[in-house]
């Protein structure tokens, strides 16, 4: 042992050491640490108690120092040490914090971790743990505005409703529009693609006006049914609603949610809902 180091142990503490080392439940670092403490009230060496422990000279004389001013709690406890990293100044703490709750300057619906590390000085890995300790989600929104719908409550389980628990026998249909679709072509044909040579295509194009696409999502089965429209009128939607019903198979009930755009609600309200479809409104 270590010239100038002193280790009495008593026999409690031994009985509480060898405890520890019989422990199938106890962690291992703390199981040799008893070890070393044993073997040195065995008035062993410290070669010897290095080949028993298979620790080295340094953490042996570290346990026994240990011991000898702590007990056996010493043992048991790792002492804090002091962090790699300087700690982040808390007024540069309450800055991110500042300026994750306004608008950024530049052009940007909100804050990301690099925008914001490059605005303070920081790493984007200690912006990201500043934002988790305070709670803050900046590409996160909550919606809170409500509808002012008396019926709201009960129309909203209704299409809830045909969501988780469609009807037997019944295709419900997700169904939306987008207008004003370009529909643009290459000025010149491109190649195929060969061996050695990827396809090709004009760096230019031309336009062919707009398109209309009615899309219908069978919420079942994830099949989409498609169509291109020039306009973007009623008339338009019951064709659409006619083409379904030809494809959909006879017998089925088909419920179709949909938002609440005038063409719409003209079709669902109006004396042309001769296609056989039940209409519900998601949008309110």
């Amino acid at each position: 042992m270590r010239t100038g180091i002193s280790i009495t142990v008593s026999a409690s503490d031994r009985r509480r050491l060898t405890a520890i080392v019989f422990d199938r439940n106890a962690a291992q670092k703390h199981v040799w640490r008893a070890r070393i403490i044993l073997l040195t009230a065995d008035d062993l060496g410290t070669q010897a108690i290095m080949a028993a422990s298979g620790k080295s000279k340094t953490t042996v004389w570290r346990w026994q120092e240990r011991f000898a001013e702590a007990g056996i709690a010493g043992l048991l406890r790792d002492k804090t040490r002091p962090p790699g990293k300087a700690p982040i100044p808390a007024g540069k703490t309450a800055e991110v914090v500042r300026l994750t709750q306004a608008p950024p300057p530049h052009e940007a619906t909100h804050w990301t971790a690099r925008a914001m590390a490059k605005a303070v000085g920081l790493g984007v890995a200690t912006v990201q743990r500043i934002w988790a300790a305070h709670g803050l989600s900046p590409h996160r929104w909550r919606v809170f505005k409500l509808s002012k719908d008396p019926a709201f409550v009960e129309k909203l389980h209704e299409i809830v409703g045909l969501y988780v628990a469609p009807p037997v026998h019944a295709v419900v249909l997700s169904f939306d529009e987008k207008s004003q679709i370009q529909a643009l072509d290459r000025t010149q044909p491109g190649l195929p693609m060969k061996k050695g040579r990827g396809a090709t295509m004009t760096h230019d194009y031309k336009r062919h006006g707009t398109t209309t696409l009615f899309a219908a999502l069978n919420v079942l089965t994830g099949e989409v049914f498609g169509r291109n429209m020039q306009r973007h009128r009623h008339q338009e939607f019951i064709r659409f609603l006619n083409a379904l019903e030809r494809d959909i198979p006879a017998g089925k009930i088909v419920h179709v949610i949909l938002d609440n755009y005038a063409a719409h609600i003209r079709t669902v309200l109006g004396a042309d809902r001769g296609c056989g479809f039940e209409a519900s409104e998601s949008d309110h």
